[in-house]
């Protein structure tokens, strides 16, 4: 037997094998690696249990419920979330309508600057990115508008990986990340000439918390702009196959509770602000927002061959297999969301905080 054709089939796939772990990057750029996963900071050894852990706040709905232990488990998902989101989706964690003729980079791109854009600030105005991640929103914002950029998150590791990025793209001088709970933001009075919010104060255990955080660090007559994720008209709390979806969709998520739609300016108008717009911006004609989840299921039984194997030879911390394992499930459920119309993660509020206003 011809032993050249094996070993020309070994090569292939040991060299291919080699590729995807060690050279392919984030699915945005380079900046990720597969052979680089980690349980952000947590430590190597404690990632399974932490998983664990994370689960068990389901167990406990009431837990969850209470403010005070949100922050906790929000900052533990991310920990264990933020390498698999940064290489396998890209450095920007929310959706974006599919855009006739654009890739899902220049779609993404679009949907962030809309929300500059939207506020109406000008090049050199300090603006607010609540729920920043690792920053992939704020850098598209910073090229795009020229104005200063701080963002927040509660996770050390994506301030990290952020201010990382920052600094590989030039956009520092631009770009600063701190880390801190937007539900008590280390900010002063009136300090933004803006702020925005992608997709991410649906972490919040109340609304009106982060909602009225945000109104007290922007100045008089400054703009605010949110992409929400809410319930749609079309959820039924009635319909066991939507109770299933949205539920999965909040364990799978890190969420308190999703929202409805019809609360989100009701909030809004609570804390002061006066409301310019409200639309859902998945609706036609944009294009399903979750088509490139419906796209990923191959890469991600790629992905997930991959992942197994790291963690196999001790590369990938134990509980990177269960971690990637329930965002695939996740996928799912918002899938199913997206389709029937119950879930959007995209209902845009437009708000003002009103140019005379007096603290009561």
């Amino acid at each position: 037997m011809d032993p050249l054709p094996i070993i020309f089939t070994v090569v292939l796939l040991a060299g291919g094998l080699y590729w995807f772990v060690f050279l392919l990057g984030s699915a945005e750029q380079k900046g990720k690696h597969a052979v680089h996963l980690s349980g952000g900071s947590i430590h190597h050894s404690n990632v399974k249990e932490t998983y664990n852990q994370y689960w068990s706040f389901f167990r406990r709905p009431k837990h969850i419920e209470q403010s005070e232990n949100v922050p906790a488990f929000v900052d533990t998902f991310y920990n264990l979330v933020t390498d698999i989101y940064e290489w396998g989706w890209g450095q920007s964690f929310h959706f974006s309508p599919a855009m006739k003729g654009k890739s899902n980079l220049e779609s993404t791109k679009i949907h962030e600057q809309m929300a500059v854009d939207l506020i109406g600030v000008k090049a050199g105005q300090k603006i607010l990115d609540a729920g920043c991640g690792v920053g992939g929103p704020m850098r598209a914002i910073a090229s795009h508008s020229g104005c200063n950029v701080t963002g927040i998150t509660i996770n050390e590791y994506q301030v990290n990986r952020a201010k990382a990025h920052n600094k590989k793209a030039g956009l520092s001088h631009l770009c600063d990340v701190v880390c801190g709970n937007f539900l008590n933001m280390p900010f002063e009075d009136e300090t933004f000439d803006g702020a925005y919010s992608i997709e991410a104060t649906c972490h919040a255990p109340k609304l009106e918390d982060v909602y009225s955080e945000i109104f007290r660090v922007l100045k008089p007559g400054a703009m605010y702009v949110s992409y929400e994720w809410v319930t749609t008209e079309l959820f039924n709390g009635e319909d066991p196959e939507h109770v299933e979806v949205i539920q999965g969709i909040e364990r799978g998520d890190a969420l308190p509770g999703l929202r409805n739609y019809s609360d989100i300016a009701d909030v809004a108008k609570k804390v002061g602000f006066e409301v310019v717009k409200e639309k859902d911006l998945a609706k036609p004609p944009a294009g399903p927002w979750w088509s490139r989840l419906k796209m990923g299921r191959i890469a991600y039984w790629r992905n997930h061959v991959v992942v197994t194997v790291l963690e196999a030879i001790g590369v990938a911390p134990k509980g990177t297999v269960d971690v990637h394992e329930m965002l695939f499930k996740t996928a799912d459920y918002l899938t199913r969301g997206g389709e029937s119309g119950i879930f959007t993660p995209m209902h845009m509020i437009l708000c003002r905080k009103p140019e005379k206003w007096e603290e009561s």
